[in-house]
C-alpha cells in the first residue's frame, strides 16, 4: 500500500489516499482498515468527489483489465471491471459491434460506467448503459460474492448500477454490444437560433435519429438565448476516408491561470456557432469524431489551470423543461460566467434500472465552469435552486459541491440505498450529501 495524492478529472480536490491496487478479481477483498473506508477507484474521469475518499483507501482497478469472452456472432462480451470503454471499442467495433450506449468520453472503466450509470446522445431510444448489462459480479468485504443481474440478486443489481462505487467491488461484467455497418457516422449539424427552436428540432430528431446532441452558446441571451449547434446522426457504412480515425492532440502543461475567461469564451462561443456557413451541413465522420470530440485532446483538463474546474449536469423534468433550461441559460448569461463546453440533450422515457440513476423525461443542461471561488459558487447556488424549483437533479458523477438538500430531493430512493451500502466503503461524496441531514 501506498499513500498518494490524488485527483479527480476537475482537479478541484487534490487529497491523500491509500491507494491499493487490485490485480487479482479472485482474490478475497482486501483486508484494509481506515476509518473512511475504502472505495473502487478506476480511471479517475468523474468530474467532482464521487470517486475520492480522502484520507482512506481507494481500490485502484485498472490492472483488472482482461477479456473474459467475446462472442462476435450475437455481440455478448464479459470482461474485467477496470476494461476501459476505448478497449472494448478496439475489439469491438473491427467485428461490427458497437457500445450500445457510451458517454462523452472513452477513457472510463466498464465498472465506473455501471457505478455512474452512464448515458449518452442516443437516450431517447437506448437508456442508459444498465439497460445493456447483463450481469456482474459483486464483491463485499465480508467475502461474500454476489452474481447480480435483472432476474437474479435484482436488488444487489439496482442499487450498484449508479450506486457510485458504495455497495462494494465490482470484479466482473457481461455487455450487449448492438451491431454497426462500420466505423463512420453520417451527421447533420443544424444551426438554431433559440432554446424553442432546439426543442422543437428535438422533439422532431428524436423520431429518426438514434443519436442527437446539442452544444449551446450560454453567453448569448435574449431573443438569442439557448442558440447553437445541434447534430443528429447515425450509424453508417463507411468509406476509407470517412473511418479514419481522427488525429490526437496534448496540453502539454498546466499554465499558471485557466486560459478560460469572459474574453476567450465569448470569442470562441462566436466562431463556433457561426462555422458552418449554411444553416445545415452533412457529413461522415468517424465514431471518434463524433461521439469523442473531446477524446482527441490529451489532458484538456489542464486548460482550466492549477484551480480546476467544476462540472454543473443538471435535468429538468419534462413539462418544466423548457421553462427550467431556459432560466439556467438566463442566468449564467448574466452572471458572465459561461463555458466553452455547453451540451443539451433531451432524455427518453426509458426508466433506469438503479437506485441513484441520473436520467429521467425531461432535457439535460452540462457545463464546465473554471473554479472562481465564491463568484462562482454565488452562481451555482442559483442554479442550485432553478433546479430545486423545477423538480430536477444534479448528476453525482459531475458534482463536486451540491448541498445534501438537493441530492436527497433529487433522489428520493437514497434511504432505500443505504440498506445496500457496504460498512467498508465510503466516499467524500457520500459523506458530503449526508452531512446536514
Amino acid at each position: 500500500m501506498a499513500s498518494q495524492v490524488m485527483t479527480s478529472w476537475g482537479n478541484v480536490i487534490r487529497t491523500p489516499h491509500v491507494v491499493v491496487q487490485l490485480t487479482d478479481r479472485l482474490a478475497p477483498f482486501p483486508d484494509v482498515r481506515n476509518r473512511n473506508g475504502v472505495l473502487p477507484f478506476g480511471n479517475g474521469r468523474s468530474y467532482g468527489d464521487s470517486c475520492l475518499n480522502t484520507g482512506g483507501v481507494l481500490l485502484r482497478t485498472l490492472c483488472l483489465d482482461k477479456f473474459i469472452a467475446f462472442d462476435p456472432t450475437n455481440g455478448v462480451m464479459a470482461c474485467e471491471t477496470g476494461v476501459k470503454l476505448s478497449d472494448i471499442l478496439r475489439i469491438a467495433v473491427p467485428h461490427g459491434w458497437f457500445l450500445a450506449v457510451t458517454p462523452g468520453t472513452r477513457f472510463i472503466t466498464i465498472g465506473g460506467a455501471i457505478a455512474n450509470d452512464v448515458h449518452g446522445k442516443n437516450h431517447h431510444v437506448a437508456g442508459t448503459f444498465s439497460r445493456h448489462l447483463r450481469r456482474f459480479e459483486l464483491l463485499r468485504s465480508n467475502g461474500e460474492r454476489l452474481l447480480c443481474a435483472p432476474d437474479q440478486n435484482a436488488q444487489w443489481f439496482a442499487a450498484t448500477i449508479g450506486g457510485l462505487g458504495l455497495t462494494g467491488l465490482i470484479t466482473w461484467a457481461e455487455i450487449q454490444l448492438r451491431r454497426i455497418p462500420g466505423p463512420s457516422m453520417a451527421v447533420e449539424t443544424i444551426r438554431y437560433e433559440n432554446l424553442g427552436e432546439f426543442m422543437t428540432l428535438c422533439a422532431e430528431s428524436d423520431l429518426d435519429y438514434e443519436y442527437t446532441v446539442a452544444w449551446v452558446d450560454c453567453m448569448a441571451g435574449g431573443a438569442r438565448l439557448g442558440r447553437g449547434l445541434l447534430q443528429r446522426a447515425r450509424h453508417a457504412p463507411g468509406s476509407k476516408a470517412a473511418a479514419r480515425a481522427p488525429r490526437s492532440l496534448s496540453v502539454p502543461l498546466m499554465p499558471p491561470c485557466s486560459l478560460i475567461n469572459n474574453t476567450s469564451l465569448r470569442l470562441f462561443n462566436t466562431a463556433v456557432y457561426h462555422r458552418q456557413r449554411r444553416a445545415r451541413v452533412q457529413t461522415q465522420v468517424h465514431y471518434e469524431s463524433f461521439f469523442y470530440p473531446l477524446d482527441g485532446i490529451r489532458n484538456l483538463n489542464r486548460i482550466y489551470g492549477p484551480r480546476g474546474m467544476y462540472q454543473y449536469q443538471c435535468v429538468i423534468p419534462r413539462g418544466a423543461d423548457q421553462d427550467g433550461i431556459a432560466a439556467l441559460l438566463a442566468a449564467i448569461a448574466r452572471s458572465g460566467l459561461g463555458s466553452f463546453l455547453a451540451v443539451l440533450k433531451c432524455f427518453g422515457d426509458s426508466p433506469s434500472v438503479g437506485l441513484l440513476s441520473f436520467p429521467r423525461p425531461g432535457v439535460t443542461l452540462a457545463l464546465d465552469f473554471p473554479n472562481r471561488g465564491e463568484r462562482l459558487e454565488r452562481l451555482l447556488r442559483t442554479l442550485d435552486g432553478i433546479v430545486a424549483a423545477a423538480g430536477g437533479r444534479i448528476y453525482p458523477a459531475k458534482d463536486g459541491r451540491m448541498p445534501g438538500s438537493l441530492f436527497r430531493s433529487g433522489f428520493p430512493q437514497w434511504e432505500r440505498f443505504t440498506d445496500f451500502i457496504d460498512p467498508a466503503c465510503s466516499s467524500d461524496f457520500w459523506r458530503r450529501v449526508m452531512r446536514d441531514r
